[in-house]
């Protein structure tokens, strides 16, 4: 059974500096699948590319079996994709409400209205504030908002890129079980996270980049406990990167 995303000897470039070298992964359908390593080894460059929002040098990125490289952005929720980007990116002139209506504006009424209130059920905060406009909440209901616009539309493939950047413990907390709820639902997960220890336990495979190449891939929980990603990635304490 082929995997619900595959991606075979991915090379990206920027001008003349090359970003990704030669990526190869898997992501199995219904599966977790984390993406660590140190600030610039070129993770959201994979994530970008999956999106159709780099043009891939060369190599292959398929869903399902369905070739992606080259296809445009916009055409990727139709086919079940959806993408959180590192830094939220909230539509900060629309409500709550609003927002979750722009993930949702593929969905008939009555289904965007049960997806609405089941978000609203994951992240009690969104319903709170349903009528507020989106850049006036803190950094942690942004974050649960953006992930609620990209859950709404029931996504086969979530993308996310770095979740947990810049939030309150107690908010990490929050969004970590989110995704570990997920696995609930079947949907598969590609997972990019400054967090490493706290990803690695929440993830069923997991790849480590350095500067631009994957170097050491294996079980999240095992990884977690690996002298080499231990010292090299969590200070020997299990600190973020």
């Amino acid at each position: 059974m082929n995997p619900a995303l595959q991606i075979r000897d991915l090379v990206l470039a920027y001008g003349g500096i090359t970003a990704v070298k030669g990526v190869s992964l898997d992501v199995p359908a219904g599966k977790t699948v984390c993406l660590v390593g140190a600030n610039g080894a070129g993770k959201t460059s994979v994530m970008r590319a999956i999106s159709g929002l780099v043009k891939a040098k060369a190599g292959s990125i398929r869903y399902f079996g369905d070739e992606l490289t080259g296809r445009h952005p916009a055409g990727m929720a139709a086919r079940g994709i959806a993408h959180v980007p590192e830094g939220r990116e909230t539509f900060q002139r629309l409500s709550v409400e609003e927002s979750l209506r722009m993930g949702g504006f593929r969905l008939p009424r009555a289904e965007f209205g049960h997806r609405r209130d089941a978000m609203f059920e994951t992240f009690p905060r969104l319903k709170e504030r349903r009528t507020q406009l989106s850049g006036l909440l803190s950094g942690g209901e942004q974050q649960m908002l953006a992930m609620a616009r990209a859950l709404i539309s029931n996504p086969k493939l979530l993308l996310l890129d770095e979740p947990s950047m810049g939030l309150a413990p107690n908010i990490v907390d929050e969004v970590f079980q989110v995704i570990a709820d997920l696995r609930q639902t079947d949907t598969t997960v590609l997972l990019v996270e400054q967090n490493a220890l706290r990803a690695l336990e929440l993830a069923d495979y997991a790849y480590v980049m350095e500067t631009g190449s994957i170097v050491i891939e294996g079980e999240g929980r095992q990884l977690a406990n690996d002298p080499r990603i231990t010292t090299a990635y969590l200070g020997g304490e299990g600190d973020c990167l």
